[in-house]
C-alpha cells in the first residue's frame, strides 16, 4: 500500500526568488546515485527537509534517470516544492511547523 503524500502548496514566484536567494550559500544535503530513487534516500531526505525546511539534493553522474524527471520525482514522493534545478543540483522546500519560530524560513 502505497504512502499518501500530502502535497506542498504551490509557492508563487515571489517565494521562489526569495528561496533561491536562501539557498545560494547552502551546501548540498542529499546525493541521488546510481541506485535511483530508492525509500531510503527519499526518508533521507524527508528528515533532512523535516530539520532545515530548505536543501540541496546533487544528482550524481550515474543516476538512472534524467535530472529533470529526478526533480520532479523527489519533488512529488516528499511532499516538497520544487524551487529550482540548476545544473545537478536540485533545491527543494517543504515548510515545517514543528520547528521552533526562530528556525522557520518567513515567505512572503
Amino acid at each position: 500500500m502505497a504512502k499518501k503524500m500530502i502535497k506542498q502548496s504551490p509557492l508563487n514566484s515571489r517565494q521562489k526568488k526569495v528561496l533561491r536567494g536562501l539557498s545560494h550559500h547552502l551546501t548540498v544535503k542529499a546525493m541521488l546515485g546510481r541506485e535511483g530513487l530508492t525509500d531510503q534516500v527519499v526518508k533521507s531526505v524527508l528528515a533532512v527537509l523535516a530539520a532545515h525546511e530548505l536543501i540541496k539534493v546533487k544528482v550524481q553522474e550515474n543516476f538512472p534517470h534524467d535530472r529533470k524527471e529526478a526533480a520532479v520525482m523527489l519533488a512529488d514522493k516528499t511532499g516538497a516544492a520544487l524551487v529550482q534545478l540548476v545544473g545537478r543540483i536540485i533545491t527543494l522546500y517543504k515548510g515545517n511547523r514543528d520547528l521552533p519560530e526562530d528556525q522557520r524560513i518567513p515567505l512572503p
